[in-house]
């Protein structure tokens, strides 16, 4: 039920007219009615006409747009969305695929669902809300999700703890809204990992790696090879599955080495791995032998604006150690998944350490999140995962 009409100030409908689906605070000239964080809201233009419906919310995003289209948001218009996202990742063969029983089911405004991601883990889907307005749908979009999947689906775990905003006033619990299954060895590509969503970061995995991790698997026969952020050792598994002649795994978190050790035995490749909980600078700095391929993924050094420059300088510092020391002919895999260092930024920041590193260094591919991911043409800001695949000399 729409809870309020939001009148934006002159000149500030542009961008939901080509379909952007945010509303920031400083657009909003007036309410009429009084919203709740989480309520369903109208945005109208100064001029009284309709432009959007969509979650109200605290902060500088004030409004996410579930429709440009006047409509009524129950149980079929969240079928239809749950219902469309999984037609997607069918035609892209992740659903029923016997290589990898792992995807990304829903992406928030890339499946026109603002706030809500969704994951599988074989049988398992995990929900993370990142609006109240998603939150208080968690049920609703669990029997959806239950309905459209069928027998695909045994467990269902809401996880909004970590992902939801901390400026709002409502408890928030974990549970199981099916099943209780907390881990479960996947499978993607036809290699093993365990996941726990429960304990696990995120949703448990970072799904979103699993086209470059493939990639990595390419680079990897006879290299000796560094994964540093290594998490689960995701790039590890793939380039020992490729032939690599030996990896190094590096992670600060002795819980993330050990799920590291799991996979890697899960797979049978402990022969040429070894594991490190160090810090990755640390580690890169006392390098004693160049590597033949690096990979530098971390954490996002900037979830907001505020802290863009220290994160520049952070991704600047870490890829010029590793340009200083990679092998001559080496191949560096380099990530960023802060939302606020666009493309552009993040290219321009390796070419300033490039430079100070004084190495010849040639892109050989762009990367991006996988298709299960996808963006909307109207929201870049969707295109969170950057990263390059350099040969350096």
């Amino acid at each position: 039920m729409i809870k309020a009409t939001i009148i934006l100030k002159s000149g500030k409908s542009d961008s939901l007219e080509r379909r952007h689906p945010w509303v920031f605070s400083g657009a909003i000239k007036k309410f009429e009615g009084n919203p709740s964080e989480g309520d369903l809201v109208e945005v109208v233009s100064n001029k009284n006409e309709f432009l959007g419906i969509g979650h109200y919310q605290n902060g500088s995003i004030a409004i996410r747009i579930l429709s440009f289209e006047k409509t009524i948001v129950n149980n079929d218009f969240w079928t239809k969305k749950i219902q469309s996202a999984f037609h997607l990742r069918k035609n892209i063969g992740l659903i029923d695929n016997p290589k990898t029983n792992t995807y990304r089911l829903t992406f928030a405004e890339g499946d026109g669902l603002p706030g809500l991601v969704v994951d599988i883990y074989n049988k398992t889907a995990v929900i993370q809300a990142h609006s109240l307005g998603m939150h208080q749908n968690r049920k609703v979009i669990s029997e959806i999700i239950k309905e459209s999947l069928g027998a695909r689906i045994k467990n269902i775990y809401y996880k909004g703890e970590d992902s939801l905003p901390k400026n709002n006033e409502i408890s928030v619990k974990n549970e199981f809204l099916l099943g209780n299954l907390a881990e479960d060895i996947v499978f993607e590509n036809g290699l093993k990992f365990k996941v726990n969503w429960v304990d696990g970061q995120k949703t448990g995995f970072f799904i979103d790696q699993r086209e470059n991790r493939k990639l990595v698997g390419r680079y990897a026969n006879e290299k000796t090879v560094l994964n540093t952020y290594c998490y689960t050792g995701g790039f590890s598994v793939y380039a020992l599955a490729n032939g690599a002649k030996h990896v190094d795994s590096v992670d600060s978190s002795k819980k993330a080495m050990e799920l590291t050790d799991v996979n890697i035995d899960l797979n049978n490749f402990g022969a040429n791995h070894q594991s490190h909980t160090n810090d990755a600078m640390d580690f890169l700095a006392n390098i004693e032998k160049p590597y033949d391929l690096m990979i530098l993924d971390p954490p996002a050094f900037a979830k907001h604006i505020d802290v863009r420059h220290r994160a520049v300088s952070g991704y600047k510092r870490i890829n010029l150690m590793a340009l200083s020391k990679i092998a001559s002919g080496g191949i560096l895999f380099t990530f960023s998944c802060s939302q606020v260092i666009d493309p552009r930024l993040f290219e321009s920041t390796i070419l300033s350490a490039a430079i100070i590193a004084k190495r010849n260094v040639r892109v050989l591919h762009h990367l991006s999140q996988p298709a299960d991911h996808p963006f909307s043409i109207f929201h870049p800001e969707g295109r969170y995962l950057k990263g390059l695949v350099l040969y350096v000399e």
